[in-house]
């Protein structure tokens, strides 16, 4: 008997995955089971299943006191990931199994009672990682074949129960998952599409121009006058992700545990739209190890806030560090945690609270305190970070009738991608990707105004009264629809419709 025993298992921090060492002791005393080295609940009830799964596999459990120590000890353990390396640990103490036979080895996975070798979430960064530490060998649960075989440089191994992976530990006989190789495709979703968007000539516009620069927009419109029909197609006209965007996602998915049923990387742009009724920490990310949001799923797509006024006034406000800083800052006692938030805010709201204000068909019926009450929901520094807001009429019946097609998707996407290819050249070497992030000084650098630009500009900062921010986020828009129409300055009438795209709502 060996007494002591050391195993490689894996956990994550943030988006990354975190070697965990996983020392198993056992010494003379009344029988007990000890996991030291910051472990979560997940972790500290891994004490039933391991023993349980032991026993059900046919392997013999100490009547000893099993102390487990999770090493490093100041990082903190999430998950059930570490059920395989602790019951492998025990194994090796016992004698069943040689410490040399698990040298140099990664074990990842959850025990069910009976011993089978359940998926957990965040294999892939785990994999990752393990391949970064130069570990040649990882075992992962069968569910999660799919993420491990992605990663090049590491065998990767998928026992379906304890048993199964004993017996290879001992005489090895399971063949390593074939390397998947990444034949990155970007597809979009077939049956959602802007040619079922009958009309609304000025919002499918509006809506090009967020996509091609990467701006947030506001839509404000009657109930039923096709605003989130529209944002749902936001995601189908942008740009193609990138292999690096793509990778970036997947990891994001695999730790929150949305990447099942999956058979690559995540290829199609996220789209999220979370009810107005979300938590704090369920929209922004947290937790007492912090998991990624709705902000961080919503990561290198659209994020989607239906009935914007409806959502909790901390909530709102919480978003406008990720709207500027484009990442999320968690921090605990044992560290920060810090997350990618990259998102096309796409936001929709009635003009008031029957939702009938300007309708041509019904009247309102609120109070003007209401309407007051109604939109002081939404504050100032938020409205001011959101770049075109933009009023949806009611659709006409001649338009739902009308015979001629409308543009696709495919063919609004194709002028973005330009726009976008344009922005890129123009931004390389900067470390941002689109219109929409530049900062104050590269937008006096590449958002010149002629001297008719700056009569234009300052007559509708004068009698509109706009702010500083408003100022810049104008120009940035305006720079974008200089884009689309291949213009190297910004003209005047680009200008015009930026201002008439950002002060529509309040005119």
């Amino acid at each position: 008997m060996c007494l002591y025993a050391k195993v490689l298992g894996e956990t994550t921090t943030g988006l990354n995955g975190a070697g965990v060492i996983v020392e198993v002791d056992l010494e003379r005393g009344l029988p007990g089971f000890e996991i030291v080295g910051l472990p979560d609940m997940a972790i500290r009830e891994s004490r039933e299943r391991v023993r349980t799964a032991l026993k059900n596999a046919g392997f013999p459990f100490p009547q000893n006191r099993i102390t487990v120590n999770l090493a490093p000890a100041n990082l903190r353990k999430d998950g059930s990931g570490l059920d395989l390396p602790i019951a492998i640990g025990i194994l090796v103490s016992l004698g069943v199994l040689p410490q040399d036979k698990v040298q140099n080895k990664v074990f990842v996975g959850e025990l069910s009672l009976e011993g089978v070798i359940r998926a957990v979430n965040g294999i892939l960064p785990m994999v990752m990682e393990a391949r970064r530490q130069g570990i040649p060998e990882i075992f992962i649960p069968a569910g999660n074949g799919d993420e491990g075989c992605l990663v090049d440089g590491i065998m990767v191994f998928t026992p379906g129960n304890l048993k199964e992976l004993v017996s290879h530990l001992l005489e090895p006989y399971l063949e390593s998952l074939p390397h998947k190789e990444i034949e990155f495709q970007e597809s979009v979703a077939e049956d959602i599409d802007f040619a079922d968007v009958h009309g609304q000539k000025v919002i499918k516009r509006a809506m090009e121009i967020a996509a091609a620069g990467g701006h947030n927009i506001l839509l404000v419109g009657s109930p039923g006058s096709g605003k989130t029909m529209l944002a749902r197609r936001l995601p189908t006209i942008l740009p193609p992700m990138t292999m690096d965007e793509a990778l970036e996602v997947t990891k994001i998915y695999s730790i929150a545990g949305l990447f099942k049923n999956r058979s690559g990387l995540v290829s199609q742009r996220p789209f999220r739209s979370p009810h107005h009724t979300i938590t704090l920490s369920a929209l922004i990310g947290g937790g007492v190890v912090p998991v990624p949001g709705e902000v961080t799923l919503s990561h290198n797509g659209v994020l989607f806030l239906d009935e914007f006024p409806e959502f909790s006034r901390a909530a709102l406000e919480v978003l406008r560090q990720p709207m500027e800083d484009q990442f999320v800052s968690i921090s605990r006692i044992q560290g920060t945690y810090v997350f990618p938030a990259s998102f096309l805010l796409c936001c929709a709201q009635n003009p008031c609270p029957c939702g009938y204000l300007g309708d041509e068909k019904k009247e309102c019926k609120c109070r003007p305190v209401d309407i007051e009450r109604y939109r002081r929901k939404i504050s100032g520094p938020l409205s001011d970070r959101i770049d075109l807001q933009v009023y949806v009429p009611r659709v006409q019946y001649r338009d739902l009738q009308a015979r001629e097609k409308e543009e696709t998707s495919v063919q609004i996407r194709t002028r973005v991608t330009v726009a976008r290819d344009i922005q890129l050249r123009r931004l390389k070497g900067l470390g941002i990707y689109c219109n929409a992030a530049m900062n104050h000084r590269q937008v006096e650098r590449f958002c010149k105004l002629d001297t008719a630009g700056n009569a234009l500009m300052e007559n509708a900062f004068c009698k509109l009264g706009l702010s500083a921010r408003s100022y810049d986020r104008i120009l940035k828009v305006a720079r974008t629809i200089a884009d689309l129409a291949g213009s190297d300055t910004i003209q005047t009438l680009h200008l015009a419709e930026a201002i008439q795209l950002r002060t529509q709502v309040n005119q």
